[in-house]
Protein backbone atom coordinates (compact mmCIF):
# COMPACT_ATOMS: atom_id res chain seq x y z
CA UNK A 1 0.00 0.00 0.00
CA UNK A 2 1.25 3.20 -0.98
CA UNK A 3 1.51 5.48 2.00
CA UNK A 4 0.94 9.52 1.26
CA UNK A 5 1.07 12.23 3.41
CA UNK A 6 -1.73 15.06 2.84
CA UNK A 7 -0.49 18.41 4.70
CA UNK A 8 -3.73 20.76 4.67
CA UNK A 9 -3.85 24.68 5.54
CA UNK A 10 -5.01 24.31 9.52
CA UNK A 11 -2.82 24.17 12.54
CA UNK A 12 0.18 22.68 11.62
CA UNK A 13 1.46 19.25 13.63
CA UNK A 14 4.98 17.44 13.18
CA UNK A 15 5.29 14.49 10.64
CA UNK A 16 4.75 11.34 12.61
CA UNK A 17 6.06 8.67 9.60
CA UNK A 18 7.90 8.73 6.49
CA UNK A 19 5.80 8.93 3.43
CA UNK A 20 6.07 7.57 -0.30
CA UNK A 21 4.11 10.76 -1.46
CA UNK A 22 3.52 14.33 -0.10
CA UNK A 23 0.66 16.46 -0.77
CA UNK A 24 0.27 20.05 0.01
CA UNK A 25 -3.50 21.44 -0.29
CA UNK A 26 -3.19 24.90 -1.03
CA UNK A 27 -1.63 26.82 1.95
CA UNK A 28 -0.04 23.62 3.02
CA UNK A 29 2.28 23.22 0.24
CA UNK A 30 4.37 26.14 2.39
CA UNK A 31 4.66 23.92 5.14
CA UNK A 32 6.06 21.65 2.80
CA UNK A 33 8.61 23.85 1.53
CA UNK A 34 9.87 25.81 4.88
CA UNK A 35 10.24 22.00 5.94
CA UNK A 36 12.40 20.79 3.90
CA UNK A 37 9.59 18.12 2.75
CA UNK A 38 8.99 16.80 -0.98
CA UNK A 39 6.13 18.67 -2.84
CA UNK A 40 5.42 15.88 -4.98
CA UNK A 41 1.84 17.50 -5.55
CA UNK A 42 0.41 20.51 -5.52
CA UNK A 43 -3.52 20.81 -5.04
CA UNK A 44 -5.89 23.80 -4.59
CA UNK A 45 -7.63 26.94 -5.98
CA UNK A 46 -4.60 28.76 -4.14
CA UNK A 47 -6.74 31.98 -3.56
CA UNK A 48 -5.15 33.10 -0.14
CA UNK A 49 -1.59 32.65 -1.14
CA UNK A 50 0.42 35.58 -2.80
CA UNK A 51 2.05 35.59 -6.17
CA UNK A 52 5.10 35.07 -4.89
CA UNK A 53 4.92 31.91 -2.58
CA UNK A 54 2.45 30.28 -5.91
CA UNK A 55 5.66 30.57 -7.95
CA UNK A 56 7.83 29.11 -5.66
CA UNK A 57 5.00 26.20 -5.37
CA UNK A 58 5.05 26.18 -8.95
CA UNK A 59 8.67 25.98 -9.24
CA UNK A 60 9.11 23.36 -6.49
CA UNK A 61 6.44 21.28 -7.05
CA UNK A 62 6.65 18.17 -9.52
CA UNK A 63 3.11 18.33 -10.30
CA UNK A 64 0.71 21.03 -10.10
CA UNK A 65 -3.18 21.27 -10.12
CA UNK A 66 -5.18 24.36 -10.00
CA UNK A 67 -8.82 24.35 -9.79
CA UNK A 68 -11.17 26.99 -9.73
CA UNK A 69 -11.71 29.09 -6.98
CA UNK A 70 -15.92 28.30 -7.81
CA UNK A 71 -16.08 24.60 -7.14
CA UNK A 72 -17.77 21.77 -5.37
CA UNK A 73 -14.91 20.18 -3.76
CA UNK A 74 -12.84 21.90 -0.66
CA UNK A 75 -9.24 21.27 -1.41
CA UNK A 76 -8.75 18.80 0.78
CA UNK A 77 -11.94 16.93 -1.11
CA UNK A 78 -10.41 17.57 -4.42
CA UNK A 79 -6.79 16.32 -3.37
CA UNK A 80 -7.87 13.30 -2.04
CA UNK A 81 -10.38 12.74 -5.23
CA UNK A 82 -6.97 13.67 -7.49
CA UNK A 83 -4.84 10.85 -5.67
CA UNK A 84 -6.94 8.49 -5.08
CA UNK A 85 -7.67 8.62 -9.06
CA UNK A 86 -4.14 7.10 -9.75
CA UNK A 87 -3.62 5.65 -6.49
CA UNK A 88 -7.07 3.72 -5.32
CA UNK A 89 -4.85 1.70 -2.59
CA UNK A 90 -2.65 4.19 -1.78
CA UNK A 91 -3.63 5.13 2.71
CA UNK A 92 -4.10 9.15 2.95
CA UNK A 93 -2.75 10.47 6.25
CA UNK A 94 -4.20 14.09 6.60
CA UNK A 95 -2.06 16.56 8.37
CA UNK A 96 -3.21 20.41 9.41
CA UNK A 97 -7.16 19.05 9.05
CA UNK A 98 -7.80 21.04 12.13
CA UNK A 99 -7.25 24.43 13.65
CA UNK A 100 -8.24 27.14 11.27
CA UNK A 101 -11.97 28.03 9.74
CA UNK A 102 -14.84 25.57 11.60
CA UNK A 103 -16.20 24.88 8.02
CA UNK A 104 -13.07 23.25 6.92
CA UNK A 105 -12.92 21.62 9.97
CA UNK A 106 -16.24 20.08 9.90
CA UNK A 107 -15.82 19.55 6.26
CA UNK A 108 -12.90 17.50 7.06
CA UNK A 109 -14.18 15.38 9.55
CA UNK A 110 -17.30 14.22 7.46
CA UNK A 111 -15.20 13.41 4.40
CA UNK A 112 -17.09 10.00 3.75
CA UNK A 113 -20.42 11.92 3.38
CA UNK A 114 -19.11 12.56 -0.17
CA UNK A 115 -20.16 9.71 -2.12
CA UNK A 116 -16.84 9.98 -4.14
CA UNK A 117 -14.93 9.61 -1.25
CA UNK A 118 -16.90 6.92 1.06
CA UNK A 119 -15.80 4.00 -0.65
CA UNK A 120 -12.34 4.48 0.45
CA UNK A 121 -13.21 5.79 3.59
CA UNK A 122 -11.38 3.29 5.82
CA UNK A 123 -7.79 4.44 3.74
CA UNK A 124 -8.41 7.96 5.20
CA UNK A 125 -7.38 9.04 8.51
CA UNK A 126 -6.84 12.86 10.10
CA UNK A 127 -3.71 13.07 12.58
CA UNK A 128 -2.66 16.32 14.57
CA UNK A 129 -0.71 15.97 17.97
CA UNK A 130 -3.49 15.47 19.89
CA UNK A 131 -6.18 13.67 17.70
CA UNK A 132 -6.27 10.83 15.01
CA UNK A 133 -10.06 10.29 13.36
CA UNK A 134 -11.08 7.29 11.15
CA UNK A 135 -13.63 5.82 9.34
CA UNK A 136 -15.40 2.55 9.30
CA UNK A 137 -18.45 1.38 7.16
CA UNK A 138 -21.55 0.09 8.34
CA UNK A 139 -20.76 -3.27 9.93
CA UNK A 140 -18.97 -4.87 12.37
CA UNK A 141 -14.98 -3.40 13.20
CA UNK A 142 -12.58 -3.95 15.58
CA UNK A 143 -10.79 -0.86 16.61
CA UNK A 144 -7.19 -0.98 17.29
CA UNK A 145 -5.97 1.34 20.51
CA UNK A 146 -3.24 4.27 19.17
CA UNK A 147 -0.50 4.04 21.96
CA UNK A 148 -0.46 7.51 24.18
CA UNK A 149 -4.05 7.84 22.99
CA UNK A 150 -6.23 8.48 26.34
CA UNK A 151 -9.73 8.41 24.97
CA UNK A 152 -11.72 7.26 22.34
CA UNK A 153 -15.25 8.71 21.00
CA UNK A 154 -17.48 7.36 18.46
CA UNK A 155 -19.73 9.53 16.04
CA UNK A 156 -22.35 8.37 14.06
CA UNK A 157 -23.50 9.68 9.95
CA UNK A 158 -26.80 10.15 9.97
CA UNK A 159 -29.31 8.30 12.50
CA UNK A 160 -27.70 4.91 12.40
CA UNK A 161 -27.58 3.13 15.92
CA UNK A 162 -24.66 2.06 18.10
CA UNK A 163 -23.05 -1.04 19.40
CA UNK A 164 -20.38 -0.23 21.78
CA UNK A 165 -18.67 -3.54 23.09
CA UNK A 166 -15.27 -4.85 25.04
CA UNK A 167 -14.96 -0.81 26.51
CA UNK A 168 -14.70 0.91 29.55
CA UNK A 169 -18.20 2.03 28.54
CA UNK A 170 -19.95 -0.43 26.48
CA UNK A 171 -23.17 0.72 24.47
CA UNK A 172 -25.93 -2.27 24.07
CA UNK A 173 -29.52 -2.96 23.04
CA UNK A 174 -30.19 -3.08 27.08
CA UNK A 175 -28.57 0.10 27.49
CA UNK A 176 -28.71 2.30 24.52
CA UNK A 177 -29.39 6.00 24.53
CA UNK A 178 -29.19 8.17 21.28
CA UNK A 179 -26.53 11.10 20.65
CA UNK A 180 -24.59 12.07 17.92
CA UNK A 181 -21.60 11.38 19.49
CA UNK A 182 -20.09 8.84 22.57
CA UNK A 183 -17.43 10.82 23.82
CA UNK A 184 -14.58 10.11 26.63
CA UNK A 185 -14.68 6.23 26.47
CA UNK A 186 -11.72 4.18 27.19
CA UNK A 187 -9.92 1.15 25.94
CA UNK A 188 -9.31 -1.68 28.77
CA UNK A 189 -7.54 -3.75 25.91
CA UNK A 190 -6.02 -3.47 22.59
CA UNK A 191 -9.28 -3.63 20.55
CA UNK A 192 -12.94 -2.63 21.17
CA UNK A 193 -15.32 -3.78 18.84
CA UNK A 194 -18.21 -1.27 17.08
CA UNK A 195 -20.94 -1.72 14.94
CA UNK A 196 -23.25 0.47 13.23
CA UNK A 197 -26.60 -0.42 11.30
CA UNK A 198 -26.14 2.19 8.46
CA UNK A 199 -23.77 5.00 7.52
CA UNK A 200 -20.40 5.21 8.91
CA UNK A 201 -18.98 6.01 12.14
CA UNK A 202 -16.60 8.43 13.00
CA UNK A 203 -14.14 7.01 15.57
CA UNK A 204 -11.52 9.74 17.43
CA UNK A 205 -9.11 8.50 19.22
CA UNK A 206 -7.38 11.43 21.24
CA UNK A 207 -5.64 12.31 24.66
CA UNK A 208 -5.11 15.63 27.25
CA UNK A 209 -3.17 19.16 26.03
CA UNK A 210 0.03 18.58 27.32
Amino acid sequence: MTNIAFIAGGEFSPLQNHYDFYVGIDRGCLFLLNNGLPLDFAIGDFDSISAADLAKIQQATKHFIQAPTAKNDTDTELALKTIFAQYPQAKATIYGGFGGRLDHLLANVFLPSDPELAPFMQQISLIDGQNVVSYAPSGLHRVKRIDNMKYVSFMTDGNADLTILNAKYDLTPSNFFKKKIYSSNEFIGDFIDVSVDSGYVVIIQTKDRE
